[in-house]
């Protein structure tokens, strides 16, 4: 540790005091939080944020992908523990499989998809009478998107007719079809559904100081080639502007004025234990779908006893998911499939329907077949025997995914357990999360569409994730989400909080609806719509 500096207990030497005085206090360093960040330190603000994890050394994304490739070895972002504590019931949520508390927050192991949301995402309750509308619109949104693919480097096509109006071509040209994708070409050729690229954030040639894709297929969790974009980016350019970030200060709650008119600051815990308190003028909470939620609950206050923000009682409700559709199988000839680690084509065709509503967007997986090292781990047999067996099952396999809405149900929740506490004390989140019959209907039909593929092609279907077997898609959404009415959502349409106009909320957790896109895309799009609004006052 350098002289006189006080690093809250890490042994770095880093400077963990606050900031004298911030213009903007940023919570989290995921995407949101990073592009809001580098925005507003652009614009000249003076921005500190602060991370409840550490920084990851990308020199060491080698290390961390032989932990993730070697069965038995740890989280290689560190997740569990006290610090990570959560409950569930319902259904159950395997929360600390779906985030990563770091610099770059769950971009760090994320699947890089980004996709628009569709035009009837925006106005789901209008079109149709389920869910709620959206308080602006795709056209709100739309020049967000294109700053957001600019971004991120997004290397996608035009080839999707169901796809919402763009203004330009992404700033990448999209990643080729894979081997396994022009082998369902014919099958659904035959049955008129048609195929188009993935947009993808990560690179398919050099863009923004970053390599271009090397082919490692390990991209959930760890990109080791840097190629896959992640928040670190932005975390690095926010810095270079004149942000300050942070690291494990873990915020504990908000603290408002005496007239409980605006937030005043962040409390925050360094590893040592010690309270620290940062003040700033305008606060950016960005801590994720659950923690988002969490801590505007652990920041009850005599004149807010229901939570910060609360008043519409609707903090923490809504809670939403994709669900993961899927169907597999093998070919009676090898596929000649190697294990590409990301999506190459899908399908929206059935994304618009009205019989489900809820929208579904189906996948070609990149699928070579199980994985011969866990097979071999659990088989019974040995040397020839084995060999054989591992050779007729890997390159030999096909497989389809897909994602489907969720609708907003009120019961499905965030709220805090005050049986189980974490490292530093507080009431560990605790999540209701269900499934409604209306998403059950819309899973059965996925798998249909996804059978009827399979079946063409010739696939001896081996296995189905549909309605009971069903899982998240790990995007937490919906649990502080905006609207135009105070009484029934807890921002505004431009992120502001209804109670506290100082304080505004991005991420997924705003999101009124959560369409069956991947939602990072539009997290950074609202991101940028923020900063931007923001940025007009610095």
């Amino acid at each position: 540790m350098s002289a006189g500096a006080d690093d809250g207990g890490v042994g770095d030497g880093a400077d963990r005091t606050p900031s004298p005085r911030a213009d903007v206090c940023v919570v989290g360093s995921g995407p949101a939080g990073a592009l809001a960040a580098h925005r507003l330190a652009g614009a000249g603000a003076d921005v500190v944020v602060l991370e409840a994890g550490p920084r990851f050394d990308f020199d060491e994304r080698r290390e961390q992908q032989e932990e993730f490739i070697r069965p038995g070895m740890g989280d290689p972002w560190e997740m569990g523990g006290a610090r990570d504590a959560y409950t569930d019931s319902g259904r159950g949520y395997p929360l600390n499989a779906a985030r990563v508390k770091g610099v770059g927050g769950s971009t760090l192991h994320w699947q890089g998809m980004v996709m628009r949301l569709h035009e009837r995402d925006f106005e789901l309750e209008s079109r149709h009478g389920v869910g709620v509308d959206w308080p602006i619109d795709y056209e709100d949104l739309r020049p967000y998107y294109a700053a957001a693919e600019r971004a991120l480097g997004v290397a996608g096509a035009a080839d999707n007719p169901y796809a919402p109006p763009r203004e330009e071509p992404f700033p990448l040209p999209a990643f080729p079809p894979s081997h396994s994708d022009s082998l369902f070409a014919p099958a659904c050729e035959r049955l008129g559904i048609d195929m188009h690229s993935v947009p993808n954030a990560r690179n398919s040639e050099p863009y923004d100081g970053r390599a271009s894709c090397q082919g490692y297929g390990t991209c959930k969790p760890i990109c080791p080639s840097g190629a896959k974009y992640t928040a670190e980016s932005h975390v690095a350019k926010a810095t270079e502007a004149g942000a300050r970030i942070v690291d494990h200060a873990a915020v504990q709650r908000l603290v408002h004025d005496d007239a409980g008119e605006t937030v005043e600051a962040a409390v925050y815990a360094t590893p040592d234990g010690t309270e620290r308190r940062q003040p700033a003028d305008r606060f950016v909470l960005a801590a994720g779908g659950v923690e988002n939620a969490r801590l505007l609950l652990l920041s009850a206050s005599e004149l807010y006893p229901d939570g910060l923000a609360n008043s519409s009682g609707a903090v923490g409700r809504f809670f939403m998911d994709h669900l993961f559709a899927g169907a597999g199988g093998q070919l009676d000839e090898p596929t000649r499939q190697n294990h590409v680690g990301f999506n190459t084509s899908e399908t929206h065709q059935f994304y618009d329907d009205t019989d489900p509503v809820e929208g579904m967007k189906l996948e070609f997986l990149n699928y070579a077949g199980p994985s011969p090292v866990m097979q071999a781990l659990g088989a019974e047999t040995w040397g020839e025997e084995l060999l054989e067996q591992l050779q007729a099952s890997y390159g030999t396999h096909v497989a389809m995914g897909g994602l489907v809405e969720q609708l907003p149900d009120a019961d499905n929740r965030v709220t805090l357990d005050p049986d189980v506490r974490d490292d530093h004390g507080n009431p560990v989140p605790h999540i209701e999360w269900s499934l409604s019959e209306r998403t059950r209907g819309a899973l059965r039909r996925a798998n249909e569409i996804q059978h009827a593929i399979l079946e063409e092609l010739g696939v001896d279907v081996e296995w189905t994730v549909g309605p009971e077997a069903t899982g998240p898609a790990y995007h937490q959404m919906g649990t502080t989400r905006m609207g135009t009415d105070p009484a029934t959502s807890v921002v505004d349409a431009d992120c502001r909080a209804h109670d506290l106009p100082n304080l505004r909320i991005v991420g997924s957790s705003v999101f009124p609806t959560g369409g069956a896109m991947n939602p990072t895309l539009t997290i950074a799009a609202l991101a940028l719509r923020v900063a931007e609004s923001m940025a007009e006052s610095v």
